[in-house]
């Protein structure tokens, strides 16, 4: 099968950054789906395990290191399954976004777990659902089940500061939050991203690159209930303990470049920090991995009923090595808006 991949730790820039292979296709475990993959969304965690020296290592003997396949977000088609796959069978169209330790969607066929799996919302297309699985499942963990809120009615008279509102996961979050009753504030910093913003259901859209607290009095807000920062979590530190509510929360998902100090004023006003990863539970393969594919579901549903919006803002094709550089230089640019994604062979 063809696959791009990586080598050893490259600049976008480098024609060698990710390379064409022909690779075996991989034969599934008792509880993989094989998928024959049709588009692939690109995301931060691609570039930068891209740019990480530890994500290929030098075989036995010296050997060049293994290729590594990026990749994960992916729509597509079910080719065979494993002996104890009970939920699906070949020829479902089905969308996921993997585990961080396995090889990636990067790859005309991958394996992934049937537990982290569901079926394509019907009304969209593969590259419409190949921008959802990653950027879903993380909005939805991080507001719904790190954050104490619920999905039905749990933003009911509170108001929910999102910061990078225009990015993947913040498109997601804004739409999530909205259906969940909050008051949302979006920051975005260009024309283009205030207006997306505002299509996706933000009440609000103040600048993230001035300071925010005026913004916020501006609007009649001293504090916010809850904030999700999706940008830099040290920029903005110290600015949102001032600014959350007493027993408000924090959700995050990017780590400190440094050491942040957690103590006043979090701690005087027990305000709850929340992390989130999506990977946790199929790298770590929690008892509860099956999470992942139940709340894929969910949003198939919400997109099916048009509660939910899809989140591409652009498609590149074919999925090749040319054309997957050219989506990293992209992202890395920090001038995308919505998701990414890469379709067709």
């Amino acid at each position: 099968m063809k696959a791009i991949a990586m080598t050893r730790p490259l600049p976008i820039d480098d024609p060698e950054a990710l390379v064409e292979l022909e690779l075996d296709a991989p034969e599934p475990g008792p509880r993989d789906l094989r998928v024959r993959v049709e588009a692939v969304s690109v995301n931060p965690v691609d570039t930068k395990l891209r740019r990480a020296p530890a994500v290929t290592g030098t075989q036995a003997g010296g050997a060049a290191p293994a290729p590594k396949v990026l990749g994960y977000d992916a729509a597509g088609v079910v080719d065979a399954v494993g002996a104890e796959v009970t939920g699906f069978r070949p020829g479902d169209a089905v969308y996921y976004a993997g585990d961080v330790s396995r090889p990636g969607s990067n790859a005309q066929f991958q394996l992934v777990d049937e537990r982290l799996v569901a079926r394509k919302p019907e009304s969209l297309d593969f590259a419409q659902a190949a921008a959802l699985p990653l950027t879903a499942i993380t909005a939805w963990e991080l507001l719904f089940e790190r954050m104490p809120y619920a999905f039905d009615g749990g933003g009911e008279g509170k108001t929910l500061l999102v910061i990078g509102g225009a990015g993947g996961v913040g498109s997601l979050a804004i739409q999530l939050a909205r259906l969940a009753g909050f008051a949302v504030v979006a920051t975005a910093s260009r024309e283009e991203t205030v207006a997306w913003c505002r299509e996706l259901g933000a009440d609000h859209v103040i600048d993230h690159r001035q300071p925010l607290a005026p913004q916020l009095q501006a609007l009649g807000l001293e504090a916010v209930d809850a904030a999700i920062n999706l940008a830099d979590t040290d920029r903005y530190w110290d600015a949102l303990g001032e600014l959350l509510a007493p027993q408000g929360h924090l959700g995050l998902i990017v780590e400190p470049s440094g050491a942040l100090r957690i103590g006043d004023p979090y701690k005087a006003k027990c305000i709850g920090i929340h992390w989130e990863m999506m990977f946790t539970r199929p790298r770590l393969r929690t008892a509860d991995m099956d999470e992942q594919g139940r709340i894929l579901a969910r949003v198939a549903e919400l997109v099916d009923g048009g509660r939910l919006r899809g989140t591409l803002g652009e498609t590149l094709s074919p999925i090749g090595a040319d054309t997957l550089r050219e989506a990293h230089r992209r992202l890395e640019s920090g001038r995308t808006i919505g998701k990414l994604v890469v379709a067709g062979w």
